[in-house]
């Protein structure tokens, strides 16, 4: 069995793979994310471990990682040698990446436009020859809500709203509405970009906008592991 691991902006995600089969999905959010991943592999040593992060790993962090399995694989902007293998920009963070990895290996041969509804909200591109043609990154739908409730003294903070019209009625009404309205229009003008692409959605609020969307969506909630599982799965078979 081979462990994956994502360390994203706000949370840490993980599971055991065996090829592309996902096991149980595991998810930390906390400052011990070395004891988190450790935890999960003290039972069991993994054959390969590839950690995904939007930080560099630290040579301490990547020598503790290194006791916990047979091989290491670390994903970071200090490693980029799989971006430029997989003609990927160096720019592009590791769970990016596997994103537009997964939805290739799943849509062969087809367009997808990706759009990952995180802490930030990116949508990537890709054409019918598997090639990337590029992405934007934006403010997630909660990173809205919390900037708009931090640089405004007059706005409180909202959580997100299990529906919200189009015109709000009130202050929280429109901030709501502003906020969900903002990311639907948004999004539909990037899917009006490239019309005949299959449309990928993943990330924490994926369901919330699919539901919302007009368009028919694919969701796949575990996308970036996917991808770094289908990574792993290379890494072994090149052993």
């Amino acid at each position: 069995m081979n462990l994956i691991v994502e360390i994203g902006n706000t949370a840490v995600k993980a599971a055991w793979c065996d090829g592309m089969t996902l096991g149980k999905t595991f998810r930390y959010q906390g400052e011990k994310v070395m004891d988190f991943i450790t935890s999960l592999s003290d039972k069991e040593k993994p054959e390969v471990m590839v950690v995904s992060s939007v930080y560099a790993i630290s040579a301490a962090d990547e020598k503790i990682l290194s006791g916990e399995c047979s091989h290491l694989l670390i994903l970071d902007k200090e490693h980029t040698r799989l971006l430029k293998e997989k003609d990927l920009p160096e720019y592009l963070t590791y769970d990016r990446a596997a994103a537009i990895l997964a939805s290739k290996y799943l849509f062969k041969e087809k367009g997808c436009t990706l759009v990952d509804f995180g802490t930030t909200l990116t949508v990537d591109f890709i054409g019918e020859n598997g090639k990337y043609l590029g992405g934007n990154i934006s403010l997630g739908c909660r990173t809205r809500f919390k900037a708009l409730n931090r640089y405004s003294r007059a706005l409180p903070l909202v959580d997100t709203p299990a529906e919200a019209p189009l015109l709000g009625d009130g202050l929280q009404g429109s901030m709501a509405s502003g906020v969900i309205s903002g990311i639907e229009f948004e999004i539909g003008g990037y899917i009006g970009l490239y019309p005949e692409n299959i449309v990928v959605f993943t990330g924490g609020d994926a369901i919330y906008f699919a539901k919302r969307m007009k368009k028919s969506i694919f969701v796949v909630c575990n996308l970036v592991l996917m991808g770094l599982a289908l990574i792993a799965d290379e890494y072994v078979k090149n052993l």
